[in-house]
């Protein structure tokens, strides 16, 4: 779910605009996990552009003041996450953590850094949500420390049918302030992809792990 379609298209143009996203449907790069994808998100990129990087902060700040109301502690995800969280925490004069994908294996092996208490309440933010198992990680990590988890919000997700799966078994409700339709619809209207893209784009989605263009 997003804010609305308005905002959702304003961060897909920033997205599309600095290249935190690129779309190649008939170049496809190779994820790490081995999926032949049209599209690789590297949402780091909006830190660099103060424009961006303001308007999405206030845009979870309003997403989380909507949705979830005001939280005890703002959270992190490792490592994408952890920036645009700190700004969120600064914005809001909130405490902040960030938490790591597993336990240093070395030190005090912690894998949330910073104060946290048991019974505090935590929105965690992220960049972006592909199948979500990582960004659960840590709100598993939090729940364990005795926290209660409000939801996740995050800049972008590609709207996996099993992502919004794991993230309902988790019961973790989360929002994202863009998503693959709105930027599938900004990169048509500004001629960066074809109506021909746009299938390749769809059947991509439908079905990630199996999709290959050359077949």
């Amino acid at each position: 779910m997003y804010l609305s379609e308005e905002s959702a298209l304003k961060v897909a143009q920033f997205l599309l605009q600095i290249k935190a996203v690129v779309l190649k449907p008939r170049e496809p790069f190779t994820w790490a996990s081995g999926w032949k994808s049209p599209i690789y998100c590297d949402n780091r990129k909006t830190l660099s552009y103060p424009k961006i990087r303001n308007f999405i902060r206030q845009e979870f700040v309003k997403t989380i003041d909507q949705h979830f109301g005001r939280p005890d502690v703002i959270a992190g995800v490792a490592t994408g996450g952890v920036a645009q969280g700190a700004l969120v925490a600064q914005e809001m004069g909130l405490p902040y953590v960030y938490v790591r994908p597993e336990p240093k294996g070395h030190g005090l092996g912690n894998q949330i850094e910073g104060v946290i208490e048991p019974g505090q309440s935590v929105i965690v933010i992220e960049d972006l949500i592909s199948t979500g198992k990582s960004s659960l990680k840590a709100v598993e990590a939090l729940r364990a420390a005795g926290c209660t988890v409000k939801g996740m919000v995050a800049i972008f997700t590609y709207g996996f049918d099993l992502a919004e799966e794991n993230m309902k078994n988790a019961a973790c409700p989360y929002y994202t302030l863009s998503n693959y339709q709105a930027l599938i619809q900004n990169a048509l209207e500004t001629n960066y992809i074809t109506k021909e893209d746009v299938k390749a784009l769809e059947e991509w989605r439908s079905n990630p792990s199996e999709w290959n263009p050359s077949l």
